[in-house]
């Protein structure tokens, strides 16, 4: 399998800073099956190209390859396209090979990082299984690529049998190297919609990672990470939450301003949040627990908060656990601040002697991943068994979703979203689960109301005895 990068860029020996490698050298890489070798057949001022040839050894891919052509053919690991395809053995010869350039560096001319380039890649061949030419279009065009593709026949010596899924594929951009690379190592395992290695939770770090500032606003962003991750749809749904909770994140950093009235506006989720840290400071618990902490945004403000003497966080999600400690700064944290907080793994429909003895609980838009059927054994949990003073909890009011330009009728505003109630389902769920479980419920809305429509958010505070 052969990857050409080409650029016409002045001078177009430039190529060879960006991607570390000398044009007078022919370089090889080992890899785990095979060999990568790096060399250039043309280079001068006006034009230089450089290839990435993969040598995959047959035996080597045998003994340790995860699978290959599938379980249903017995032949597979012996009768297989792997040596002579762009697959996800070409994505890890481009991060071995071009490591400096795909993660933005250059020692010798680093201005070039930044500047986009004339860059034309050719690659052959490349399986687009499950959507051909089509899919090859709808990946790469949204990212301004100019595309030539060539779709083989599957026997030139009997045409009627048809097209094969293999294509030869040339782009073309003016784009920064690395986000071309970028590009290329997430892309070309996506097409061929398999990879030749276990894919565990590892590989969200690096789809995220490579990812960055273009698989966010990808029209095809979900079809991408499915078949990135292998279409497991456990990793797929925690790299699209992470995906989410990173945009999140930017735009809690982003306050926008009104040069006219000098105000700087909140989004909704800090809105959110402040709301509940507020009603948690008024109802005087000095022990919180939030269930279904995530990456421990609420963690992080109730810290601020010299109320709060025990603090714990509680999610379903062992990665997002691990993000809440990076984000908390754990390892560097004070002793004092270390012993008002603790995190562990749980689940909210599964009775847990650890949710008891706090003052207080908040489920900050929690509610609605739950299929409702489940709600029942929540309510369960949380209500009757743990038994908090004070519950805080938020959820989403599907009456405002017709203010969302992007939002479709009758759809909702997350894709692990089972269901969005109005204010009226939302508040009669509320008070049945209140009259039950002795405690009395108010309601509150969280953002900007609209007549008729409400707030974009919706709260219920739970207090035990009243």
């Amino acid at each position: 399998m052969l990857l050409n990068i080409s650029t016409t860029h002045k001078p177009a020996t430039d190529l060879g800073f960006l991607l570390h490698k000398h044009p007078d050298k022919f370089q090889s890489f080992e890899l785990t099956i095979g060999q990568a070798h790096v060399y250039y057949p043309e280079s001068s001022e006006d034009r230089s190209t450089i290839s990435l040839l993969l040598d995959i050894d047959p035996i080597d891919m045998v003994k340790k390859a995860r699978r290959l052509n599938g379980a249903e053919f017995s032949l597979g690991q012996y009768v297989n396209d792997r040596p002579y395809v762009a697959s996800s053995f070409m994505s890890v010869a481009i991060a071995k090979a071009f490591s400096s350039a795909l993660n933005g560096k250059c020692k010798d001319k680093p201005e070039l990082v930044e500047q986009a380039l004339p860059l034309e890649v050719s690659l052959a061949v490349l399986p687009a299984a499950k959507g051909g030419e089509k899919l090859i279009k709808s990946l790469f065009g949204p990212l301004g690529y100019t595309l030539d593709i060539q779709n083989h026949a599957l026997d030139s010596k009997f045409e009627s049998w048809g097209k094969s899924k293999y294509f030869t594929l040339r782009l073309k951009h003016e784009i920064r190297l690395q986000d071309l690379l970028s590009h290329l190592y997430v892309l070309i395992p996506v097409l061929d919609n398999d990879k030749h290695y276990f894919v565990n939770q590892k590989e969200i770090d690096k789809l995220l990672e490579r990812g960055k500032g273009w698989l966010e606003t990808h029209p095809k962003k979900d079809l991408i990470i499915s078949r990135y991750l292998f279409n497991l749809k456990s990793l797929t749904r925690e790299a699209l939450d992470r995906l989410d909770d990173d945009k999140s994140l930017e735009s809690e950093s982003e306050e926008i301003e009104n040069p006219e009235l000098n105000i700087k506006k909140e989004n909704l989720h800090q809105q959110r949040l402040a709301a509940v840290v507020e009603q948690l400071r008024d109802s005087g618990a000095q022990s919180v627990i939030d269930l279904g902490c995530g990456e421990g945004k609420l963690l992080r403000l109730l810290l601020k908060e010299k109320q709060f003497q025990k603090i714990t966080g509680m999610d379903v999600s062992y990665q997002s656990l691990s993000f809440a400690k990076e984000k908390l700064g754990w390892d560097e944290m004070a002793p004092a601040q270390k012993a008002r907080i603790n995190l562990f793994q749980g689940a909210l429909t599964y009775e847990d002697q650890r949710l008891k003895n706090f003052d207080a609980a908040a489920l900050v838009e929690v509610i609605e991943h739950l299929d409702e059927n489940r709600l029942a054994a929540l309510e369960r949990v949380v209500f009757e068994k743990a038994q908090p003073q004070t519950v805080i909890l938020t959820t989403p009011n599907a009456e405002y979703n017709s203010q969302y330009d992007s939002l479709d009728a009758g759809s909702m505003r997350h894709h692990d979203h089972r269901f969005e109630w109005t204010r009226a389902q939302f508040e009669e769920w509320a008070q049945k689960v209140a009259l039950k479980n002795n405690y009395s419920v108010e309601f509150l809305p969280i953002g900007t109301e609209v007549e008729n429509l409400g707030a974009p958010s919706q709260m219920g505070i739970f207090t035990y005895g009243n």
